[in-house]
């Protein structure tokens, strides 16, 4: 039911007209890997789709992102790399380390801002995962590693290593620090909602973590700490606000989930309903900004 509203969202957006057929296929197996990163970990206790929904509602109210598929491909390789490193157990898994690390690194081409958060994803496979040795972390430093060697295979065939040293240039680029003039006003309605959000779903993961199992516990102190950087690093970095607010839907929808499928008092029911009506409200003023 929420793949069919997230079609008619895109058609209503322009996807024919506006041929945004890549931007809706990656939005399409993103929506796929939300769906396997919850079957794989059991995210919720209970049997429940409401990680790719929360994951599909989130999206949908971002309509803005619809047309930028840089974002759309940088947002599928980070759910690509969540759901491969999460397969990993034990400070052994260097396969698991080399070809998460691989994922995001391909990913990496159309967004190298992503080293900002390789600290965080290193601590985190640490104190989450906790699989971080000197063998799984010399196998995710190779995993980033290896597109660029083939990309410097062809530059130095192509005598000419310029693309390189501008790409890699971007990452120092803080132009526009803190200069949240860059964003129009819906995105920044919608940023002001996924904190609130996230912070709901955090808190509410903090009082009722108790019926899950450890590990499930673990992975969403990882979602909680991307989402966070993530959310800072959008206003801090504005001009990349689009992919960062990318990464923040994608750990924002599990605790979004969790929060809906697992409380059922009056206040977190009405609570319910008022996200619910807020996300079509911010679905609606999306729509109408971009069109």
């Amino acid at each position: 039911m929420m793949m069919v509203y997230a079609v008619i969202i895109w058609l209503v957006c322009g996807l024919v007209t506006q041929q945004w057929w890549l931007q809706f296929g990656c939005f399409v197996l993103s929506a796929y890997l939300m769906a396997e990163l919850n079957n794989i970990n059991v995210l919720i206790r209970i049997y429940s789709r409401l990680v790719s929904c929360s994951f599909l509602a989130l999206s949908c109210a971002a309509c803005f992102l619809f047309p930028l598929h840089q974002t759309a491909f940088m947002q599928l390789c980070f759910i690509g790399f969540l759901v491969i490193l999460f397969m990993g157990h034990n400070k052994e898994d260097t396969r698991v380390a080399y070809y998460a690390f691989l994922v995001l690194s391909i990913g990496s081409m159309a967004f190298v801002q992503i080293v900002y958060f390789l600290p965080l994803f290193w601590l985190l496979m640490s104190t989450n995962l906790q699989m971080l040795s000197w063998r799984t972390f010399s196998a995710s430093l190779l995993g980033l590693l290896t597109p660029y060697w083939i990309g410097a295979c062809w530059l130095l065939w192509q005598e000419d290593f310029t693309p390189m040293i501008d790409h890699f240039l971007k990452v120092a680029d803080v132009s526009s620090l803190y200069d949240i003039t860059l964003l129009t006003s819906g995105q920044l309605v919608y940023y002001a909602v996924l904190c609130v959000l996230a912070l709901t779903g955090i808190i509410h993961y903090i009082k009722s973590h108790q019926g899950d199992k450890i590990r499930v516990r673990l992975l969403y102190g990882f979602f909680s700490w991307v989402a966070i950087f993530s959310l800072i690093l959008a206003v801090t970095l504005p001009q990349h606000y689009h992919t960062l607010i990318s990464f923040a839907i994608v750990c924002t929808a599990p605790l979004l989930a969790h929060f809906i499928a697992l409380t059922s008092t009056k206040i977190t029911n009405a609570a319910f309903i008022i996200i619910v009506c807020g996300l079509l409200l911010l679905t609606g003023y999306s729509l109408w900004t971009l069109l």
